[in-house]
């Protein structure tokens, strides 16, 4: 398949599927500040091959989305949480099985609690408790906190920013594994090449909350699946243990030595899980 325009109101988002639509649908929501290339295509295909129908999507201010001028996004978090719906809308799916990674984790789960009726269950990945409680949580590791207060690129500059954003990966990773520093390089110069306005992805930095639930993560009640790298520099796998604890339909699947995000490493592992959760979801 190729890439759908689409509208949902009056914001254009790029969007893609993967599979038979016939097939039970799986929502990809990929983090703040990542476009759909980030759920790599060959990963998109091995859960179409496993019986779903799969769609990703672009953010606005990422990929071929609307782009809005940087610094004036126009738009908040909540929006973010909207979009995810009217993909739904737009590919006429009453409710699917909504997958997310870190910040799109958070997008899942604001979903599933302001739009209950929308999800027929979760997969949480890299993420964090989206609603605040009384919890403490484990802080980002000294290296993450070094490179985000002291990395920078010049966003005029292509070669700036693809060198910061294959640092970034790298630091993400954890540094447990080796780092595929070429196949990285390759997908952040896609990544950039291929956005409308690269530096107007910036604008997701500083967007306001907006208007959403605040209801407690307890109140999820659909099946939870929730998969989390021991070694995750941003969100410690503190985090995901507080979401298997908070969500009451949840389960941890703990990845050894997994940094932050979708490993290639990880992807025959974590296909076959949510292939598995959402498939005990669809007969039941």
């Amino acid at each position: 398949m190729s890439e759908r325009m689409i509208d949902t109101d009056g914001v254009a988002l790029c969007t893609e599927p993967f599979g038979d639509p016939s097939d039970p649908p799986i929502l990809l929501i990929m983090g703040t500040g990542a476009s759909m290339l980030w759920w790599e295509e060959d990963f998109c295909r091995m859960l179409a091959e496993g019986g779903r129908f799969v769609i990703r999507y672009d953010h606005r201010d990422t990929g071929r989305s609307l782009t809005y001028e940087l610094g004036h996004p126009g738009y908040t978090g909540a929006d973010l949480v909207g979009d995810a719906v009217g993909v739904l809308d737009a590919y006429e799916i009453p409710a699917a099985h909504v997958v997310g990674v870190s910040a799109g984790g958070a997008i899942a789960q604001l979903v599933a609690l302001d739009h209950a009726d929308r999800v027929r269950s979760l997969v949480l990945i890299s993420t964090s408790p989206a609603t605040s409680g009384d919890r403490e949580l484990p802080p980002p590791t000294e290296e993450f906190v070094r490179f985000v207060s002291s990395a920078h690129a010049d966003w005029s500059q292509t070669a700036s920013v693809i060198d910061y954003l294959v640092d970034y990966s790298g630091v993400l990773a954890g540094g447990r594994r080796l780092f595929d520093e070429t196949a990285v390089r390759d997908l952040v110069r896609r990544d950039v090449e291929r956005a409308h306005d690269f530096a107007a992805v910036q604008n997701h930095d500083s967007l306001p909350d907006g208007e959403h639930s605040r209801e407690p993560l307890s109140s999820i009640a659909v099946s939870t699946l929730v998969i989390h790298g021991t070694a995750d520099p941003m969100f410690p796998v503190g985090h995901g243990e507080a979401l298997a604890e908070e969500i009451p339909a949840a389960r941890l699947l703990p990845l050894e030595d997994a940094g932050h995000g979708v490993d290639r490493a990880d992807w025959e592992t974590i296909v076959g899980a949510v292939i598995a959760h959402t498939a005990a979801e669809t007969q039941g």
